[in-house]
C-alpha cells in the first residue's frame, strides 16, 4: 500500500456500489477516510457508509446533498462499455452520463469549493489497440475508435476545459481491464471456461496487453487524493506486467487449480471464423496488444503498484469459486 496522507475533509464516492466503488469505500473506511457514497439509490452502497441517493445520472441530476463538506470528488460513476449495445444512438446515450453527467457533478463540485475532482476515465481514450513494444503513453494524443471511449475524451476534455484558472483541481485516471474478486463480464467468462476444462484456440496468439488488479486501481486511486504532484495531470493504471493471451490463460487456470487447455489455431484462421460468428471485437481483444506505459504515474507519484498479478488471479480465482454455479 502506498501512503500518501489523506486529506482531513469529507471525500465523495460516486458509484460507490460498482465493482471498483465498493472496494474503494472499504479501502478508504480502513485508512480512516471520512467517505459519503453516491448511489443512484440509498441502499445499493455499501454497507456502514454514509450514503446519498441520486437517482439518475446526467445533465440534470442535483448534487447539492451529496456535495456539502466534500473535499474530494472520485467519479466511478459511469455509463460503461457494452458489448452489444441495442441503444438506437450509443453515443447520444454514452454522452447523456458520461459527458453530461460528468461536467454537471464538476460544475457543482467547484460551485461547492470542492479542492480536487478525480476522474475514472478509460485506456480506450488512448485507442483500442497498439503495436508490439510500442505501449501507451499518458500523454499522447487522444485517438478513441469507439463511442464510449469518445464519450470518455470529451468528459475529459471538458473537465480540463472547467478546471482550467480555477481552484478546482483534476485527476484523469486511465484503466485498462480491470479484474479482482468479484469481476464480471468477459474476465469472469474466460475464468469459467478454464473451470470446466473447455479447449480454447489462443495457444499461437502473441500479443502483449496490459491489464490492472482492483486493488492496484483502488492503492492508485487513494494515491492521488492527496499527492500533491496528481493536480492536474493524466495517469495510465497497469500492473506494471503485460501478458500474453496464453500466459493469462495459463496463470489464471493455475489460480483455478487447473491446467489450460490450449489448441494452436492460426491467428489468421481465428479471424475468419470470428467474422463469420460476428465476434470479431471480441476475438480482436484475445487476439492484439494493448500495453500501457505507467513510468509517468510511477516516477510523477513515486507509485509501485502493490500486488503482484499472480497473487491478484488467486484472489479473483477465489472468489470465483466461491460463488460458482
Amino acid at each position: 500500500m502506498n501512503h500518501v496522507p489523506l486529506p482531513s475533509g469529507k471525500l465523495l464516492v460516486t458509484g460507490a456500489n460498482g465493482f471498483i466503488g465498493r472496494l474503494l469505500c472499504a479501502a478508504l473506511i480502513n485508512r480512516q477516510g471520512s467517505v459519503k457514497a453516491a448511489a443512484r439509490n440509498a441502499g445499493e452502497a455499501a454497507p456502514n457508509i454514509d450514503t446519498i441517493a441520486v437517482g439518475n445520472i446526467d445533465g440534470s441530476t442535483d448534487w447539492s446533498m451529496a456535495l456539502q463538506g466534500i473535499e474530494v470528488v472520485i467519479h466511478l460513476a459511469a455509463r460503461a462499455h457494452i458489448m452489444r449495445d441495442t441503444a438506437a444512438d450509443p453515443l447520444a446515450e454514452f454522452r447523456k452520463v458520461n459527458v453530461d453527467g460528468t461536467l454537471n457533478l464538476a460544475g457543482q463540485a467547484l460551485q461547492a469549493s470542492v479542492k480536487r475532482f478525480i476522474f475514472i476515465s478509460s485506456i480506450k481514450v488512448n485507442g483500442e489497440a497498439t503495436s508490439p513494444g510500442r505501449p501507451f503513453h499518458a500523454d499522447d494524443a487522444p485517438t478513441p475508435e469507439d463511442a464510449y471511449g469518445l464519450s470518455k475524451r470529451e468528459a475529459e476534455d471538458g473537465l480540463r476545459e472547467l478546471c482550467a484558472d480555477s481552484t478546482m483541481e483534476f485527476v484523469i485516471i486511465r484503466p485498462p481491464l480491470v479484474y479482482g474478486p468479484g469481476v464480471k463480464g468477459n474476465f469472469f467468462s474466460m475464468m469459467r471456461w478454464l473451470d470446466k476444462g473447455i479447449p480454447l484456440p489462443f495457444a499461437s496468439i502473441q500479443n502483449r496487453r496490459s491489464l490492472v488488479a482492483a486493488d492496484n486501481l483502488v492503492d492508485l486511486i487513494i494515491t492521488c487524493i492527496g499527492h500533491p504532484m496528481a493536480a492536474n495531470q493524466i495517469f495510465l493504471a497497469g500492473d506494471g506486467e503485460d501478458l500474453s493471451t496464453p500466459e493469462l490463460l495459463k496463470r489464471t487456470a493455475a489460480a483455478l487449480g487447473k491446467r489450460a487447455r490450449l489448441l494452436p489455431v492460426p491467428t489468421a484462421l481465428l479471424a475468419f471464423a470470428a467474422r463469420c460468428l460476428g465476434k470479431t471485437a471480441a476475438v480482436q481483444k484475445l487476439c492484439g496488444s494493448l500495453q500501457v506505459n505507467i513510468q509517468k504515474t510511477r516516477s510523477m507519484l513515486g507509485w509501485r503498484p502493490p500486488v503482484g498479478v499472480d497473487q491478484a488471479l488467486r484472489a479473483s480465482a477465489e472468489h470465483y469459486l466461491g460463488v460458482r454455479k
